[in-house]
């Protein structure tokens, strides 16, 4: 097809003399999906076959370690390629992407000092120098000893190495990562390094020699026309010694002069641990008072590293690219331009690794909206396996085959929430004739108040109510909204599947003094926003909440897991003086960890009182009566009081519609209270069933 609208996105590229099938670049992330012994096993395989198959122009495959475990920040979990035994399953890999038609490369690193989960157990962590404790830029690192001069060149020859090893297995090129706070990184960074020899900080040569004798190496062992693909870090800020832009700009000239064929430009901000990673996560809670200079922040984040990008195209002639909430219209913008060379994308090409297929086929309605959650990032920092909020089938390629149905059948579907739309959409994809009964007036269940409430996130958690209805449209589903299915309707309707997706039920506080009329229930609360969603759309009906709210000035909020924070949250940014009690150990349960690092100091500068592992005695007159976890009575003055307690499974609906239908499901938040991701992978594994 002739897709004019994405012209230079889809037109295909060069990195040295590797050419991809277009502009876009799945960009490395790490999945856990490597066998514990280290080789590459089925799961691995399925996911980047898959990957390779929907279209993208080039895959680099996820940050694998040069030496094992001292290199790698997520053992036994995370790729490595130390040793030759390892080369013949690599070679698997590569056959599966290259099978598909795409080019591979894959993404060498070593950890060095960085321990952002904290998991690490200690050991001989090595830097360009040694620091102490207090001189580690943040939390998120082990203390260093200094490289010895041998042990620097020693690593050129393992970094080296395992380039040659990629080759063997059949890679395209290779990316070697010197950014973040990685091994390599230790040495530009005026940070870490205080050397006083050739790699030492005195000149600008001297900083990023070690990554250039890398790069020499790799092409003097495997030819000058093995691509080599450098990441760095173009710009740190928050902290004094960061490297600048103008330094930034320099080290990828040198890379260039080395060798080097390509470059990915990235920027770090210390004292977080993720840095700019998801550069959009600068606005959350919300913006700071300044936001990092050099970078485009017009779009809340997204091609926030383009300026990086531009500034060093002024002195290289090699393609230069970032990622960075990129997505194909922005792309394709900055491709005219000529400020980027390649789109870089992870997040949205977990959530639809078919999108490319989907721009090249002008089905830009097809795609399925990434929510920027960073559901994804917090189980690969707990060393789980990979997982995405809206792709049930991401890491489960091998089971999430979507097959025509051995009998058609009539399915019935009660609840249009993200379980019962993925249930109604699979089960359509299959072949079954599907009709899906919602009792509100619009599809998404809680999303569409879940974006009330998410302010960042407010357009990504409505895309995805838009592309679920669009899908369930296309694929022949009957949806009929304003519509309670009952008894009565079921046996009308005579279903031989029917799908309970109903949502949760409220959960209740049983204390004393709950029933006044200062205390506002999550009942009471949904039923409000349900009513005014009648008249406004979730975007309007958030700003109109600016203006005014039925809910005081000083605010308790009883319950302090996901809903409770971000409840707060929400008050907080209009005014309210927010006090959380929780009966619970740990607030925040279901928050991604990136967000709660954000979030807590927030909570702190906005003077959000917070207690834990409470119990809730009694409303007064006074106030909410509580026993502290130190056993202390205490009772908070409050104007209203918010209950957020969890959510219960809807068992009743089961029991009253058991034996409806020769088969009958309760799946969800109705069978078990859950996160978005949960329904959508429970309603996946329904239509999949049936």
């Amino acid at each position: 097809m002739n897709n004019t609208k994405f012209e230079k996105l889809l037109e295909p590229g060069y990195i040295g003399k590797v050419r991809t099938r277009n502009r876009m670049i799945k960009t490395a992330n790490g999945t856990s999906f490597i066998e514990t012994s280290g080789y590459v096993g089925d799961r691995a395989l399925a996911y980047y076959e898959n990957m390779a198959k929907g279209g993208v122009g080039l895959i680099i495959v996820e940050s694998c370690g040069v030496e094992y475990p001292l290199g790698v920040q997520h053992p036994p979990v995370q790729f490595h390629l130390d040793d030759d035994k390892y080369i013949p399953s690599y070679s698997e890999l590569t056959k599966v992407i290259h099978a598909q038609g795409c080019p591979a490369f894959i993404q060498f690193q070593h950890a060095g000092p960085w321990n952002p989960t904290g998991l690490l157990p200690k050991r001989d962590t090595k830097a360009a120098s040694t620091l102490t404790r207090e001189e580690l830029p943040g939390p998120a690192f082990d203390v260093p000893r200094g490289m010895s001069l041998a042990e620097v060149r020693e690593y050129v020859d393992i970094w080296a190495k395992a380039a040659e090893r990629a080759a063997k297995a059949g890679f395209d090129g290779v990316e070697i990562n010197g950014a973040t706070c990685h091994q390599i990184n230790t040495f530009f960074s005026r940070i870490w390094n205080k050397r006083e020899d050739e790699y030492g900080l005195q000149t600008l040569e001297n900083r990023a020699r070690f990554m250039c004798d890398i790069v020499r190496e790799v092409k003097r062992r495997l030819g000058k026309d093995y691509p080599v693909l450098c990441l760095i870090n173009v710009a740190e800020y928050r902290h004094e010694k960061g490297t600048t832009l103008e330094e930034g700009v320099q080290f990828a000239r040198f890379l260039a002069e080395a060798g080097a064929d390509a470059i990915q430009c990235r920027a770090h901000s210390y004292h977080h641990r993720d840095g700019l990673i998801q550069p959009e996560k600068m606005f959350y809670p919300e913006p700071p008072e300044t936001l990092p200079k050099d970078l485009d922040w017009s779009r809340r984040g997204k091609g926030a590293m383009v300026p990086l990008v531009e500034a060093v195209k002024k002195v290289v002639s090699v393609p230069v690219f970032c990622a960075g909430r990129l997505d194909p219209v922005i792309g394709e913008d900055y491709l005219r331009q000529g400020k980027l060379d390649f789109v870089g994308m992870t997040r949205r090409l977990l959530a639809d690794p078919e999108l490319p297929s989907k721009v090249i086929a002008g089905k830009l309605e097809d795609i399925r909206s990434c929510t920027a959650c960073l559901h994804c990032i917090d189980v690969r920092n707990k060393n789980q396996l990979l997982e995405c909020q809206v792709n049930a089938s991401l890491g489960r390629e091998r089971e999430f085959v979507i097959q025509p149905a051995g009998r058609k059948k009539k399915v019935m579907v009660i609840g249009g929430g993200p379980s019962g739309m993925e249930a109604a959409r699979v089960a359509a994809l299959r072949g079954h004739q599907v009709s899906l009964f919602e009792k509100t007036t619009r599809l998404g269940g809680l999303v569409p108040m879940a974006a009330i409430v998410k302010d960042v996130e407010v357009d990504d958690l409505l895309g995805l109510v838009r592309y679920f209805r669009t899908q369930i449209v296309k694929e022949g589903v009957t949806v009929r909204l304003g519509k309670e299915a009952g008894p009565m309707e079921i046996a009308e309707f005579k279903p031989d599947v029917l799908i309970l997706a109903a949502g949760a039920l409220h959960n209740t506080l049983d204390i004393p003094g709950a029933n006044r009329r200062n205390v506002l229930s999550s009942a009471r609360l949904h039923r409000q926003l349900m009513f005014f969603m009648k008249f406004f759309g979730p975007k309007t009906l958030q700003s109109l909440t600016r203006v005014w709210m039925p809910i005081g000035k000083r605010v308790a909020i009883i319950g302090g897991a996901i809903h409770g924070c971000e409840v707060a949250e929400f008050l907080v940014k209009r005014g309210r003086e927010v006090t959380i009690v929780h009966a619970d150990k740990t607030l925040a349960a279901g928050i991604p960890v990136e967000d709660q690092l954000r979030l807590f100091p927030w909570f702190d500068k906005k003077g959000v009182v917070r207690y834990t592992e409470a119990k809730y005695e009694e409303i007064t007159d006074k106030g909410l009566v509580i026993t502290t976890r130190e056993g202390e009575k205490k009772t908070l003055e409050a104007d209203t009081f918010v209950v957020t307690l969890p959510y219960l499974p809807n068992t009743g609906i089961a029991k009253d519609l058991e034996g409806k239908a020769p088969e009958v499901y309760n799946i969800g938040s109705s069978a078990e209270p859950g996160l978005i991701v949960n329904a959508i992978l429970d309603g996946a594994r329904l239509g999949l069933k049936i």
